[in-house]
């Protein structure tokens, strides 16, 4: 078992807000104060004291460790999910230009699957198979790499390198 000065050791050093609040009240509690006045030291309801003391009792310093929230979960099945990842994988570069964005991932799985989720949500999806909502510029579709090529070995007026003359100043 853990001393008061334990309790006022492991408050000091860790960086954890929550954590920090569980090991004053059993500091105090350690000190014999009542879970009534720890509470109100700590501006926090009675029953989250009792709740700290008694999982600190029943499983030591790993009772006090926040529990991972189990959230919603997901309206959409992992057949569907993978489906999902298909079409943005298959449509990710618009033929017609431009790129799938998460207002056209909202709307695919609006119309295939018949649910309504907002663009934080789809992003959130999105994340979740690995794809990312940051890309790269579009190309239009009339693009050609070898046109950009030649426009650079143009000579332009101004730039002293292509003009075949000595830069300015140094005559």
């Amino acid at each position: 078992m853990h001393t008061a000065d334990d309790f006022k050791q492991l408050a000091k050093h860790t960086s954890n807000g929550q954590l920090r609040t569980r090991y004053l009240a059993l500091y105090h509690f350690k000190k014999g104060e009542t879970r009534t006045q720890i509470a109100d030291y700590l501006g926090v309801a009675r029953g989250s004291v009792n709740t700290w003391v008694t999982n600190y009792l029943a499983e030591g310093l790993e009772g006090l460790q926040s529990k991972p929230s189990p959230g919603r979960p997901c309206q959409l099945s992992v057949s569907q999910r993978e489906q999902i990842a298909q079409f943005i994988e298959e449509n990710a570069v618009k033929k017609e230009g431009g790129r799938l964005i998460a207002q056209d991932v909202r709307q695919y799985i609006s119309d295939t699957f018949q649910i309504d989720y907002q663009l934080r949500n789809v992003y959130r999806v999105m994340d979740a198979l690995g794809f990312s909502w940051i890309t790269s510029r579009s190309k239009h579709p009339k693009q050609s790499q070898q046109t950009q090529e030649n426009f650079k070995k143009l000579p332009v007026g101004n730039d002293p390198s292509h003009s075949g003359s000595p830069p300015a100043g140094s005559r």
